[in-house]
């Protein structure tokens, strides 16, 4: 098994760190912090450097918020230098991964996304009768720290990215301890209830970080239970079939290995049913000859566009951010057979003219 050394000096390279800074500011030019650091960039960049370097750089205190997306979920946005630092680590360790992640796993990778997923999707309901749903139960908060730097360790051998990838591990550690139920696993004591855990919602090294967790499970379904027909997007994942008791099978062995990495299965939304009748999955739902945008995704997406158009008119959104919602909300349902749906949702989204 190959290891890696010498990457701290990557990471930290004023290149490494300019790069990271033009990908962290991509589309948040606007916002105050970035403008802030922006005016003295060279600077700021150095004194980062300086830092990570010296090994006196500490992470910032996060803004948390929370969203409303069919559930409750907690956002925790860190400030734009230590976003400027996690695209740094990013870029130097992502590679090590990416070439040993399953070709089925799409989240947070170059060249997938949502809507290969989706085609992928709907290329295994129209081959195989059965579909096996699952869904890992409060995934992001339940990730344990020390199964995910032992995986990290794995293949990073570089003593000073192993430290920065400690600090940012332990900024994290409880920020989403408002949305985790304590979870007993076998062998437990009582101590288990204070292992630090959870990713935060929002940073960068969480979706990177979140596939290698899981990637032992994509190695186990496809090597150790032959699978031929699988796809992952973070915590969701789908086995499909021919024969019903070989996916309740799969089931039960795939919560066995999930035991491994403490987590849970929602028993509730991980079940079995025939394609036929379409798979709820990423905001659509997909059956083997059509789409359609799910009834609640419609209703989310109804207020989110009457939201949007209201902060336009009231000089709260400009009319490039406007349209560019507009534009992202349409791309998305254009994967769907979504046309009609198209023009009632936009015909309802009316410009009053102003006034003067």
């Amino acid at each position: 098994m190959k290891t890696y050394r010498h990457l701290y000096d990557q990471i930290t390279d004023f290149a490494t760190l300019l790069d990271a800074f033009r990908k962290a500011r991509r589309g948040k030019r606007d916002r105050a912090e970035v403008a802030e650091f922006e005016f003295n960039l060279e600077p700021n960049l150095f004194l980062l450097q300086e830092e990570l370097r010296n090994r006196t750089y500490r992470p910032g205190a996060y803004r948390n918020f929370y969203i409303m997306e069919r559930k409750l979920r907690l956002i925790s946005a860190a400030p734009f230098r230590d976003r400027v630092v996690h695209h740094a680590l990013c870029s130097v360790l992502d590679p090590i991964w990416e070439r040993r992640f399953i070709h089925d796993t799409y989240a947070c990778r170059p060249g997938k996304g949502t809507h290969r997923a989706l085609d992928r999707c709907q290329e295994f309901a129209r081959r195989y009768p059965y579909v096996l749903q699952c869904d890992v139960h409060q995934f992001f908060p339940a990730i344990d720290h020390a199964i995910l730097r032992a995986k990290l360790a794995r293949y990073v051998a570089d003593p000073d990215a192993l430290w920065l990838i400690d600090r940012i591990l332990a900024s994290g550690a409880g920020v989403l301890a408002p949305m985790y139920q304590m979870e007993w696993f076998p062998g437990d004591d009582l101590l288990a209830a204070d292992r630090p855990r959870g990713l935060p919602v929002g940073n960068l090294t969480s979706q990177t970080w979140a596939n290698i967790y899981l990637d032992s499970l994509d190695q186990f379904v496809k090597r150790e239970l032959k699978c031929p027909a699988y796809v992952r997007y973070c915590d969701d994942f789908l086995l499909f079939g021919d024969d019903k008791a070989q996916l309740h099978a799969w089931k039960t062995q795939a919560q066995a290995h999930l035991d491994g990495l403490r987590l849970c299965l929602n028993w509730r939304r991980s079940t079995i049913y025939p394609t036929s009748t379409g798979i709820p999955f990423l905001g659509l739902r997909v059956f083997p000859t059509h789409r359609r945008l799910r009834a609640d995704n419609i209703q989310l997406a109804r207020r989110r566009l009457r939201h949007h158009r209201d902060a336009f008119q009231a000089g709260r959104m400009s009319a490039e951010q406007f349209r560019q919602s507009l534009k992202a909300w349409i791309a998305h349902a254009r994967h769907a057979d979504s046309y009609r749906l198209r023009r009632a949702l936009l015909s309802d989204i009316v410009i009053r003219p102003m006034h003067s």
